[in-house]
């Protein structure tokens, strides 16, 4: 069956009837490397999947590359670490006489608010949603790198909500965390959130003593963070409260705002756990050295191949397709899980050649899932090349990416706040998966984002984003020829191909619309190139403009732009 058969109920959004078992039709191929150069499609296809959505610099960046080289430059490249958020939340000055009067004398507007030792009820809710619109800006803007998706994909895997956290410089540190490690060693990730401020708030780390243990980190630690719930995690009930016997007496310091190990708070008993572990026993540690068990205890975790086919799984699940059969678990997920281990758990390697396989670039892969609604939204404003304020305009820049991560989370998923410690459903609940984000709440508020943006966009103080339709015409190879016109834009914006009869009823109903009789292609060849030549013909102009605007919002309202 073909992994796209479910685009149909797409088309009636009001009863969307899911075929679950679309996906059966396997994929035989395994990882073995493609060279070359990438065909457009080929190329269209990694950059949709490895970043959030592909720009018409990115494609003609990448086009005369060898994949090698893509490679090297998407997962292997070194980045600086982004600017943190800033103050862009103080109220005007119109606003003093109102009674929620908002002014941060801590942090000058325009500074970032990350080292702000002073936190309270105001300016921690504010600094909150800097930290959020911060970073959805962080994704429009992304290097031409996988940091940004794996941001995401840490994000979803070692899920926090900044409500239960609260905090909003923890929720900064602990971003950094997962961008600094990103691609890194996933072991030392590990370590890093066991310990991060964030997340001994988020899952109780910091109320687990010796005298009260509190087992959800270590049960999410096994069951979410490194085993999963596969074929091959066997650890048991006593395993957890193993684990959080070893991870007793960490704690939060608000002054220094870190965490810290505090001796007298942990137990320094012997802790046995399971066959499944080879009936490891971390033994007991007392003062300050007891802070050593937790590595003890997670190099005995690492010790486990399961770790690495979960994360290897988790992985293809997020980048390639949902289904993992036994086909691709033996050709894909265990030569990948191999290559993991061997590496000493570097994520890049395994990156590296899931993104170099021949089982990635197989054409049932291509646009057989659908977008998540940060991809959906933000990749939306990266392939129509939308400009929004610069640095020095921070109140309105950010007001904007306030607006559409909005959006985002309108469609259900809203950045910084998955609706629980497993994360957001689409990326684990069989047998749905991806198709949980559409139904017939989402899909129409995804088309009446498309169609805002494509009419009157988001507008804050003096600017706004909006689609500029004539100025992404311009960008595709013959814009005069309406039938270029149509299949380039639907090359740019699907990476499929439309039936024909679909093709001619788009000419004929929207480039060709209100001609009686025969009609001609010259009509739109004849339009364009007067717009061209004399843009103030307001008439033609208006002409122009509206049909260009219908082409978009429709091709935006098919099924075909919900799947990348």
């Amino acid at each position: 069956m073909d992994r796209k058969s479910f685009l149909v109920p797409f088309r009636k959004e009001e009863s969307i009837k899911w075929n679950y078992n679309a996906g059966l039709a396997g994929v035989s191929s395994g990882i073995d490397p493609v060279k070359g150069k990438l065909a457009s499609p080929q190329l269209v296809h990694l950059l949709k999947r490895s970043m959030f959505g592909a720009s018409a610099a990115d494609i003609q960046y990448f086009h005369s590359k060898k994949l090698k080289k893509i490679i090297e430059e998407l997962v292997y490249k070194e980045e600086m670490a982004p600017p943190p958020p800033v103050n862009n939340y103080n109220d005007p000055d119109s606003k003093k006489a109102e009674p929620n009067y908002f002014f941060d004398e801590d942090v000058p507007a325009g500074q970032t608010w990350v080292n702000a030792t002073i936190y309270n009820g105001k300016n921690n809710g504010r600094r909150r949603n800097s930290f959020k619109s911060w970073w959805y800006g962080l994704m429009i803007n992304q290097d031409r790198t996988l940091r940004e998706k794996m941001v995401l994909f840490w994000h979803n895997h070692f899920a926090t909500e900044t409500m239960t956290v609260d905090n909003a410089r923890y929720l900064y540190q602990h971003n950094e965390v997962l961008r600094r490690n990103a691609l890194g060693n996933f072991k030392t990730l590990v370590k890093e959130i066991t310990v991060d401020p964030a997340m001994l708030k988020y899952l109780n780390g910091y109320v687990n003593t010796k005298k009260a243990p509190d087992e959800n980190y270590g049960r999410e630690l096994q069951e979410l963070f490194t085993m999963g719930k596969g074929p091959g995690s066997h650890y048991t009930e006593n395993d957890v409260k193993a684990a959080a016997r070893v991870l007793t007496g960490y704690k939060i310091d608000n002054k220094t705002f870190s965490s810290v190990f505090d001796a007298g708070r942990h137990d320094d008993g012997d802790k046995q756990f399971s066959a499944f572990y080879n009936n490891t026993v971390v033994k007991g540690k007392k003062g300050p050295t007891g802070a050593e068990e937790t590595d003890e205890m997670l190099t005995m975790l690492f010790a486990r191949q399961e770790v690495s086919r979960f994360i290897c799984r988790k992985l293809y699940r997020f980048f390639v397709y949902h289904t993992i059969d036994a086909a691709t678990e033996k050709n894909v997920i265990e030569p990948l899980a191999a290559l993991f281990r061997k590496k000493d758990y570097e994520i890049k390697p395994v990156l590296a050649a899931l993104f170099s396989s021949k089982h990635f670039f197989d054409a049932a892969n291509f646009g057989a899932m659908i977008k998540s609604p940060i991809d959906f939204t933000v990749g939306l404003c990266r392939e129509y090349g939308l400009r929004f304020p610069d640095a020095g305009n921070f109140v309105e820049q950010y007001g904007l990416w306030e607006q559409l991560r909005n959006q985002a989370a309108a469609m259900q998923q809203n950045i910084g706040d998955p609706p629980n410690v497993a994360g957001w459903q689409a990326y684990y609940q069989e047998p749905q998966y991806d198709k949980l984000w559409i139904s017939s709440d989402t899909l129409p508020r995804r088309n009446q984002f498309t169609d805002r943006m494509v009419n009157n966009g988001f507008a804050r103080g003096e600017n706004k984003v909006q689609i500029d339709a004539v100025a992404f015409t311009q960008q595709l190879p013959e814009p005069g020829n309406p039938d270029k016109l149509i299949d380039d834009a639907i090359n740019r914006l699907y990476n499929m191909d439309v039936a024909a009869a679909d093709k001619a009823f788009i000419k004929s109903s929207i480039l060709l619309s209100g001609l009686t009789g025969m009609q001609s292609d010259h009509y739109w060849t004849d339009s364009w190139n007067t717009y061209l030549k004399n843009p103030g013909d307001k008439k033609n102009a208006d002409q122009v403009i509206k049909k260009l605007k219908t082409l978009y919002k429709y091709l935006m309202n098919r099924p075909e732009y919900q799947l990348c």
